[in-house]
């Protein structure tokens, strides 16, 4: 089945007889890299499953505005920063804490949270430019990182950390996906929590599929978090003990 000619271009709502199996559609989800590698391969194969006429297409989020929402561009967001709008819904999904990764075969973890700010970092920025809510906090207190390194994405740190003194800052559950061959302790400062939301206009809110959708999505996240709960994700190495912990090296 070529889902690609079976799909529309633009989404048609579906009736109260919705039938998954039946469901010929574009699919069409917004997300970074920390929720594309977590939680949309296995809604991949759910809807192979369970609605095997659809297609599941994936765009990148960056952060998202309203505007991505009330046009066809998508018909879920997937992002901790959902746009403040009248007409925009949110669920929270889960809540992660960022960790520290680095190469543990290069360096020690600072012991101090005056080495961790000394040390080179490598960093995300997408193409807003706007800072990680840890280092707004940090600016807040007089203090900040020095970068060496930005990226367009949290996916790409660890091909920079490897092999080098670097330390980068991101979400703890890009410990199990593509910052699993790096080793992680707590943040030396108090941050705030990473909440993720999934995200959708109020013109979605009634329609069966994608009622069904947004179900399907908030069980991938219960197996993703390993029944650890949606607000509690798996937590990295305590900074107090100054223990790395290593998970998937070569």
């Amino acid at each position: 089945l070529d889902r690609s000619s079976a799909a529309s271009d633009v989404y048609k709502r579906q009736g109260p007889g919705f039938d998954p199996a039946h469901w010929r559609a574009e699919i069409t989800i917004a997300a970074n890299d920390l929720q594309r590698e977590l939680l949309l391969p296995a809604l991949a194969r759910r809807l192979r499953t369970q609605a095997p006429a659809a297609m599941l297409r994936v765009i990148d989020s960056g952060a998202p505005d309203a505007e991505l929402l009330r046009s066809d561009a998508c018909l879920l967001a997937i992002s901790p920063r959902p746009p403040d709008a009248t007409d925009i819904v949110q669920k929270r999904l889960f809540s992660d804490e960022y960790a520290v990764f680095y190469d543990s075969a290069v360096r020690q973890p600072p012991a101090s949270l005056a080495d961790y700010l000394q040390a080179e970092h490598a960093t995300v920025a997408y193409a807003d430019r706007q800072a990680l809510d840890l280092d707004l906090q940090l600016q807040a207190r007089g203090l900040e990182r020095c970068f060496a390194v930005r990226v367009p994405g949290f996916a790409a740190l660890a091909a920079f950390v490897r092999g080098t003194p670097l330390l980068a800052t991101a979400p703890s559950l890009l410990g199990c996906t593509a910052l699993s061959s790096l080793a992680s302790f707590a943040v030396p400062v108090d941050c705030p929590p990473l909440p993720m939301f999934m995200i959708w206009h109020t013109r979605h809110q009634a329609d069966p599929a994608h009622a069904w959708l947004r179900g399907q999505l908030q069980q991938v996240v219960a197996q993703a978090l390993g029944g650890a709960g949606p607000s509690m994700p798996a937590k990295p190495v305590s900074y107090t003990h100054l223990r790395a912990h290593e998970t998937g090296r070569n």
